[in-house]
């Protein structure tokens, strides 16, 4: 029968378990969690605050402008404005959620103002009136 020829030397496995026996089974190839968001791809670095971003990349930019590389600095400083919009609409948007609390507050009070008139009796309001 058909022989096959004798490997020289032997295939690796770079630790990533392929197997070259064909039985079909796809999922074995794909790494668990490879596809999913359970798990940050780069977890050993802590992340930065947008503030703290905002201040790496203005220092960066000054330095670079130090140093005499305009292009560099011009980089860091579109990275800075990113980080500055950011913290623009995090700030609007807490103001707007505030705001919405105030409203809700106000609302609140006055319903209630108006529940303990109408529980008082018509002739007890407008004496208060007079």
């Amino acid at each position: 029968m058909f022989q096959r020829k004798q490997r020289r030397f032997r295939r690796r496995s770079n630790g990533r378990g392929h197997s070259h026996h064909g039985n079909g089974n796809a999922h074995s190839r794909l790494r668990p969690g490879s596809f999913s968001g359970d798990q940050k791809r780069n977890n050993f670095r802590p992340t930065l605050s947008a503030e703290k971003l905002f201040e790496k990349y203005t220092s960066l930019a000054k330095e670079a402008l130090s140093s005499g590389d305009k292009t560099l600095s011009e980089n860091y400083l579109q990275h800075a404005d990113h980080f500055m919009r950011v913290i623009d609409d995090k700030n609007n948007s807490q103001n707007q959620n505030q705001n919405k609390i105030k409203h809700d507050n106000s609302n609140v009070e006055q319903t209630s103002k108006n529940l303990e008139q109408a529980a008082k009796g018509p002739e007890q309001t407008t004496k208060d009136k007079e």
